[in-house]
């Protein structure tokens, strides 16, 4: 059995690092899937997000053939704020607009997970709720001028520079970075012991 990762982030990388401390001699491959993520237009933000992990997941998996009995993990993480989805910043003035939005104001992170085998599918979504403080244009400029915000959801990273603008979150930390490690955990092990029952 070998565990893989959809992703090249190197945030979700530490993190199913740290989701599977307690598995004997836990490793995993790396993929990196390619999928249309364009929202469906009768899907809520928790529907598409839980469609995008699973098909990370499956694409994933499709990418892994080269090893043996393969388990994919795919991920995906969106902002939320007033019902829409805030996507990766098509450019600066974008990255703008969705941080203005923000400013001084609650939103909600969701991030899914998926594992499939190929023939079993699991998958968990976790909310988080995000607050920020006030953000000036200054602060904005500054922010977005160090790049950082550019292929992040939302256009901030909790982790880094951008978390200095979070005032308060309730909910999963490491959903917000990019993977619930709680529910990361349970899926594998939930996966682990389906296998132990097909076998």
């Amino acid at each position: 059995m070998t565990w893989v990762l959809a992703s090249t982030s190197p945030r979700r990388k530490e993190l199913l690092a740290q989701a599977g401390f307690s598995f004997a001699d836990f490793s995993f491959e790396q993929v990196a899937p390619d999928i249309d993520e364009t929202k469906l237009a009768a899907e809520t933000p928790q529907q598409f997000v839980a469609r995008l992990a699973v098909e990370k997941a499956h694409v994933g998996l499709s990418l892994s053939t080269q090893f043996q009995q393969p388990k994919v993990l795919g991920s995906d993480t969106v902002v939320v704020i007033d019902g829409h989805v805030l996507g990766k910043p098509k450019d600066r003035a974008d990255a703008k607009h969705m941080l203005m939005q923000l400013s001084g104001r609650e939103h909600q992170v969701m991030t899914s997970v998926a594992i499939t085998d190929g023939t079993t599918t699991m998958s968990r979504t976790c909310i988080t709720q995000v607050t920020f403080c006030t953000l000036n244009e200054t602060d904005i400029d500054a922010y977005i001028a160090t790049n950082e915000p550019m292929d992040k959801a939302g256009a901030y990273g909790i982790q880094a520079l951008g978390g200095c603008f979070v005032e308060h979150i309730n909910g999963s930390y490491s959903a917000v970075v990019g993977l619930p490690l709680t529910q990361t955990r349970e899926l594998l092990h939930a996966m682990v012991q389906h296998s132990d029952i097909v076998a």
